[in-house]
Parts: structure tokens; C-alpha cells; sequence
């Protein structure tokens, strides 16, 4: 359970109690390390990667790992080691992005319902749970397909259909306090709702919060790899590890490495986030299997 944050001590004490907690465990403290990795490659990758990831060289194509190029070469003779350095980028601008979008107005949503209630709450959740019945998949390939791939595209399509799901981990996490003497009391001093949300309810549902936006991240990391395989997400020849896997899948028997390395790369990093987000569930007393919803 969350403290209230009129105690100006709780909210440090505890990121130093979570800190502690977390420091103890071998799996968070190598999840997060493998994390961290991943986001210094994806900041620095053009500057060390040791070769153009866009040029193509016939009189290497398909060669195996070397010293020279320690990932081999692709079908086109491309350095797979820089391509899969530079894979992660994307990928992370998108559904970073994507999921900051999908946590703030999914959460904001969630809040305000749960403090409202009534026939407002009832009619946005069957809403919700009709949009969550929906083939989501079939509907970002329309979107994307009709409006382009643009980044921008990608970025609000994800951020859309990933907080229709945070509406009700919120709204849940939300009902919990409700009904608390601290909201009672801000209600009878005539604070306005929009106070009560930012101010009362959403420091103490924070941390069910930041545990859902863990896993929204790693979800949504498979869903843009996924659209990047089946042709919607990145553009050729920009790199990305679903792109890079879907066209080398058709040579994975003479040339297994060519999608090995940006397939291992992608599993790594949605691990590694997942193995941080249940740590840190861990740490603050939250179990993940029990999300509100």
C-alpha cells in the first residue's frame, strides 16, 4: 500500500526502500543492467557501429561471423552487427513514446472514472470492454495501411489501442481509495475533481501504474516488431530487428545467424523489461497476477 502524501517523508523513504529491495535481488539488478544496455546501444549506436548499416556489398553476402564482421552478413551483404545495433532505435523511440502516451491518457481516463462513477463510468466501460473484444491487430493494420508508417502514425495508433487497456487497471487501482478519508475530506473542502485526481488519488495508484506501464512496454516492443515483420512498421532500409528477421526467415537454414543475432536482441530487451517491471512490482508489495481490472 501506497502512503499518503501528506507525509513529506513518504514518497523518498519509499523509492529508497524500493531501491534496497530491488538491489537485493540478482534477476532485477541483471534485468535492469540488460535494460540500461539496450538504451545506451539504441543512443549511441551510429556512433559505434562499425559499418554503414545501409550499404550493400555482393561479394559478401551471407558471410558467417568474423572478425571482420563479427554478426556475418546478410543476404545483401550488409554488416548484421551494425544493423542490429541500429535495430533498437526505432523500436524504442516508437513504443516509448507510444506507451507514455498510452499510460497518460489511459490513466487519466481510468482516474477520473473511478472517482466519477455513476452512469458515466458504466457507459465508457462497456465501451472499453467492447474496443478490448476487438481484433486489435486488424485494426492497426487498417489505420496504418490507410494512413502510412510514419512514425507519428505508429506512435499515437500504439499509444491509442494500449491505453484503452490502462483505463481499467487505473479505473481498479482507482476504486481502491475512493472512498478513503482523505478523498472524503478533499471532496468536503470543495476541491475540484481535477485536484482530487492529480493531487490525492493518482500519487497513491502511482505505483500500480508504473508496474502496468512496464508491461504495456514490453507488449507493445513485440506488437511494433510484429507489424515491422509483417511489412507496417519501419520502412526499408532503416533497420529494425522484426524487419530484419522477416527478410532473413526464408534463408535461417544456410544462414541461421542473419536472424539469430536481431531475434535474440528483441527477446532480450522485452525479458529484461518484463524481469524489471515484476521486480519492481515485487518491491513496492504489488502482485502483478492480482492487477486490479
Amino acid at each position: 500500500m501506497t502512503l499518503h502524501k501528506d507525509n513529506p517523508v513518504a514518497r523518498p523513504s519509499r523509492a529508497r526502500q524500493v531501491w534496497r529491495s530491488m538491489r537485493r535481488s540478482r534477476a532485477a539488478m541483471v534485468s535492469l543492467s540488460i535494460l540500461l544496455l539496450h538504451l545506451l546501444l539504441a543512443v549511441f549506436a551510429p556512433w559505434l557501429a562499425p559499418w554503414d548499416w545501409t550499404a550493400q556489398d555482393g561479394y559478401n553476402m551471407l558471410q558467417g561471423p568474423s572478425a571482420q564482421h563479427w554478426f556475418g552478413t546478410d543476404n545483401m551483404g550488409r554488416d548484421i552487427f551494425s544493423r542490429t545495433l541500429m535495430g533498437g532505435r526505432e523500436a524504442l523511440k516508437v513504443t516509448l513514446l507510444g506507451t507514455l502516451l498510452a499510460m497518460g491518457w489511459g490513466s487519466f481516463t481510468g482516474i477520473s472514472l473511478g472517482l466519477l462513477g455513476g452512469r458515466i463510468d458504466e457507459w465508457v466501460m462497456r465501451a472499453v470492454d467492447a474496443l478490448l473484444a476487438i481484433p486489435w491487430l486488424l485494426f492497426l493494420l487498417l489505420i496504418i495501411s490507410t494512413l502510412g508508417q510514419q512514425s507519428w502514425v505508429l506512435i499515437l495508433t500504439l499509444g491509442f489501442f494500449y491505453g484503452i487497456a490502462v483505463i481499467r487497471v487505473a479505473r481498479g487501482a482507482t476504486l481502491d481509495f475512493v472512498a478513503r478519508d482523505f478523498v472524503v475530506a478533499a471532496r468536503v473542502r470543495g476541491e475540484s475533481n481535477w485536484t482530487i485526481v492529480s493531487q490525492e488519488l493518482l500519487p497513491n495508484v502511482l505505483d500500480t501504474l508504473l508496474v502496468e506501464g512496464g508491461m504495456r512496454w514490453a507488449w507493445m516492443l513485440l506488437a511494433f516488431s510484429s507489424l515491422s515483420f509483417l511489412g507496417f512498421g519501419v520502412v526499408p532500409p532503416t533497420p529494425d530487428w522484426g524487419l530484419m528477421i522477416a527478410d532473413t526467415r526464408g534463408i535461417i537454414s544456410i544462414a541461421p545467424w542473419a536472424t539469430l543475432f536481431p531475434a535474440l536482441a528483441l527477446s532480450s530487451l522485452i525479458i529484461s523489461i518484463n524481469l524489471s517491471a515484476d521486480a519492481f512490482g515485487k518491491a513496492m508489495g504489488l502482485d502483478r497476477a492480482k492487477a486490479p481490472v
